[in-house]
Order: C-alpha cells, then structure tokens, then sequence
C-alpha cells in the first residue's frame, strides 16, 4: 500500500511504494498503519470533501485477469495493451453474469407461473428482507477482503490477512445468527396478526439468512484467492438451478401445493447446498503462506475502511428492494411482486457494468495509487464505453419484446410491462455513466461514495412513499428510476470536480474533437 510520509520528514517516497510492515506481531493487535492518500486532481489539495479517505489500493482481483498488469508502462501503445487485455476480462465476467441472470430469469418465470401473482409476491417481499439483512450481516466483509487479503498477500504479510479473514468469518456468522434469532422472535411475536403463509415465509426466510450470509462471504474470500468463477458458481447458478430443479419436481412429480412456503423451503435448501459448496471452494483455493504462523489485527486500518463499505453495501442493497419492501409493508403484496419482476428485467440492462467493474477494478486502483490520471481517464473512458454499449444492446430487445416476456409470467402480471419501460429509463442513463460506484471506492473516496449513496437512498423512500400515495405502484417506479438518474449525476459532477475525471462518454467525444483539431491544424 502506498506510503505517505509525516511532515517534516526528509524524504517522501513514491506513491504507490509498498508501505513498511505492520508492526503488530503474529498473534498480537497492530498498533498502527501506514495511511493513504485519495486520488484527486493533479492541482487540488489531496483532502476528500468527506474527510480523508484512507486505504485506497483497492485490490479486487478478478481471478488474475488484471492483477499482473504493469502500470509502469506508459506509451500509448501499452496504455491500449491494458484496455484491450481489461476489455476481454470484462467480456469474460459478462458471459458468467448473463449465464447466472439467464437461470435467474427463467427460475423467477418458473416461480411467478406455479405459485400465482399473491404467493409471488409474498416470496418477492421476504426475498427482499432477506437479501437486505444478509448483505448488512456481512459487515462488509464480502468486498472489504478482496482489498486487504491481496494487498497483504502481495506484501508478504500472510498473518495480517489470515487475522482479517478470521476476524471478519467470526463477526459475519455472529451477526447473522443475531440477526436471525432476533427476527424469528418477532415474527412468532407478531404471527397472529400476519397471513399464515407470510409469516410461514418469513420464519423460513430468516432461518435461510445465516447460509446467505455464508456464502455471500465465502463469495468474497474466493474472490480475494482469484477465483472469480469458483466465487459466482455458488451464488449465480447452483443456488437458482437448485431451487429450479426443485420447484418442477415439486410441481411434476407431486400433488403439493406450491405457494411462498414452499418456495421459502426451496431456496433454504438450495443457500444451504450453496453455502456448503463455498466453503469448499475457499479450501480449495486457500493460500500456502496462510497455514503459517498465527492471525495479526490491525483495527486502526481496517475500521476506518470498513465503515463506508458497509454502509455502501446496506444502502445500495436498500435501494434496489425500496419500493418491493414499501409496497409489502403498506399491503399491496401482489404489486410488490409485479414490481420485482420488472426491477429484475431492467437490472439485467446493468449487468454489463457489473461485469466491467470487476474487471477494471484491480487496475482503477493500481493507477490511482499511482496518481495517474491521464491513464485512469482513459481507462474508465474504456469502461465506460463497454458499459454503455452493452447496456445498450440488452436494452433493445428487452424493450421490444416486455410485453411477452410478462406473458410468460402469467396471468396477472400485464401491469408490469409500463413499470419496466420505466425503470430501464434510470438504468440506462446508470450504465451510460460508466463504474463510477467502482472508481470513486478503488480511488479513496469511499466517504463520498457513501454519502451520495445514502442522500440517493433517502432521497428515494421519501419519493417512494410519495408515489405510493400518488400512484400506487406506477409512483414506486418513477420514483426509483428517478433516484437512479439523480444518483448517477451527482457521482459524474464529484467524480469530475474532485478527481478531474470526465464521464467516459464525454472523455471520449473531447478527445476525439481535439484529435480533428489537430488534424485540421497538420
């Protein structure tokens, strides 16, 4: 990790120079931890709006495909080497993304047409508690281990990341348990005031939350071993092909009755297969150094680094369940699982920048701790671009072919297609603007990610809450797809003044009249 120097000293390394070792023994608690500081413009004071940001070597190594890139080349050439070498990482992580969202689409199909739109609905409202619990019981483990685990690792520091993974495995599992037991109170507290089968649902869904928690984390300590396919294996395919196969054995070859418990004990089922499939999989790629020496704790570095996460990690898993949650808590049980059905088709349109974040991601932070510029605008133009015309290329055929694609769901679901249109509109103005979530962490500026998250969160209960009154379900997207194009411009505008970076589209159109005036000058 990058050293900064104290004031005073007579000599300031290079930014990027590997910082001294923790002085905390094996065994024993760092006391201390070298700071680093956030990228920002070249002429601008290197202090976050949001107070410092420490730690901004993210590495998130996406199964080695950037992690031996050499930022120290600098010629045109090379530069396009490296987004060209990134182009087909991201391709690569598409193809797993589109495959897991393909077996997710045709599971919730499957589900939507054996339960009916109510049952559909109460598994979409307790889906959504779900999810967001499970995400807050990881602490932010899931993304924080593949910045450390790497980093130590590389600076051969194996018993800093063997305390980290220890550390952070303990606190998910406690935490999820607590988070579960303290849910099943409440629920067999409040059972006789909640239809039989919601609260059937949610007993069901919160003893699913501990597994979901086991494998979301497991997913990310895979990855932090360079494992990407062996991190989205679990998650993107066994678990929705196992409650598939499920779901049309139960429907086929019995007389059950399918409704939102059933289901529930499916998805249990398949998290538990899931989590257990994990948990072989971290064995498996586990690091030789770690099986040495005892775990070291450095809380002074971790902590100021993990907070944002995990506020980033809980608001951003709010924002995409909101309107499903309101719509459940108010009773509109059937509109909330119309609504998941159409957030799920127009979140695959951001599946393209989720698959180029994870490629760009190592090297983001490589160039940032670098403090070069010239090189990271290039290289989130490129991603940009590959963001934007993937996103576009999902969002004409889905476009066209909504109204059968809620055919196929059945009966009941008809009102989703006018909320779909609406809330493609947000994520294609998300992905024209490019990984900028992934830029600002890898940069340093996690604060600031954070807090323009949590204004964008806010910002959409309220406006949630209000379209809910106005306009039922259709108000709950506006709203949504509204917050989606105000969080997206008020990244682009901090991104821009603050780190001196344009959005990639705009980087590109400027470089390109630039080059036509200086054809036009030869």
């Amino acid at each position: 990790m990058a050293t900064v120097m104290k004031k005073g000293a007579a000599k300031r390394p290079l930014r990027g120079q590997i910082g001294k070792r923790m002085p905390g023994r094996s065994g024993s608690i760092a006391t201390e931890a070298p700071p680093v500081a956030s990228l920002g413009k070249p002429d601008s004071p290197r202090i976050s709006l949001f107070g410092p940001a420490e730690n901004a070597e993210f590495l998130a190594t996406v199964n080695g495909a950037a992690s031996g890139v050499d930022l120290g080349a600098r010629t045109p050439g090379e530069t396009h080497g490296l987004t060209q070498r990134l182009s087909h990482a991201s391709l690569w992580a598409f193809f797993i993304y589109m495959a897991g969202a393909a077996l997710t689409f045709v599971t919730q199909v499957a589900i939507a047409r054996m339960v009916g739109p109510a049952s559909y609905g109460i598994y979409a409202y307790v889906f959504a508690w779900i999810a967001l619990l499970s995400y807050g019981a990881t602490l932010g483990f899931h993304v924080a281990v593949m910045r450390f685990v790497p980093t130590y690792l590389t600076t051969k520091q194996p018993p800093m990341a063997l305390g980290f993974i220890m550390l952070g495995a303990k606190a998910c599992i406690a935490a999820a348990l607590v988070i579960s037991l303290i849910g099943i109170l409440l629920v067999t507290q409040e059972a006789h005031e909640l239809d039989p089968e919601l609260a059937g649902s949610l007993l069901i869904g919160m003893a699913t939350l501990p597994l979901v928690t086991v494998y979301l984390a497991g997913g990310g300590l895979v990855r932090a071993f360079e494992a990407l396919i062996s991190a989205l294996l679990p998650e993107r395919i066994v678990r929705d092909g196992l409650v598939l196969t499920l779901l049309c054995g139960a429907a086929y070859l019995t007389s059950w009755r399918l409704d939102a418990v059933a289901v529930m004990w499916m998805l249990f089922i398949a998290s538990a297969v899931a989590a257990c499939i994990t948990a072989f999989a971290s064995w498996r790629h586990w690091p030789v150094e770690l099986n040495f020496g005892k775990p070291a704790y450095a809380f002074r570095e971790w902590w100021p680094s993990l907070l944002p996460i995990v506020i980033m990690v809980f608001i951003d898993t709010l924002m995409n369940r909101t309107a499903v949650m309101l719509l459940g808590w108010d009773g509109y049980v059937k509109d909330a699982g119309i609504f998941s059905a159409a957030a799920n088709m127009a979140m695959l349109i951001a599946l393209p920048r989720v698959a180029v974040s994870s490629a760009f991601a190592p090297t983001i932070a490589r160039l940032s701790a670098h403090n070069d510029v010239a090189r990271l605008q290039t290289v989130f133009a490129k991603a940009t671009i590959l963001s934007c015309a993937g996103g576009l290329a999902l969002a004409m055929p889905l476009l066209m072919f909504t109204e059968t694609i809620f055919h196929l769901l059945g009966n009941g679901f008809s009102s989703g297609v006018e909320l779909t249109r609406i809330l493609v509109v947000g994520q294609l103005i998300g992905v024209a603007a490019g990984p900028q979530q992934q830029l600002l962490t890898m940069a340093g500026h996690e604060r600031a990610a954070a807090t323009l998250m949590a204004v964008s969160a806010v910002i959409n209960i309220l406006g949630c809450i209000a379209g809910i009154a106005l306009d039922g379900v259709v108000g709950a997207a506006i709203s949504t797809s509204a917050m989606l194009i105000f969080w997206s411009i008020s990244q682009a505008v901090y991104i821009h003044v603050r780190l001196g970076i344009l959005p990639g589209v705009g980087w590109t159109v400027k470089a390109r009249v630039r080059s036509e005036q200086s054809d036009k000058v030869l």
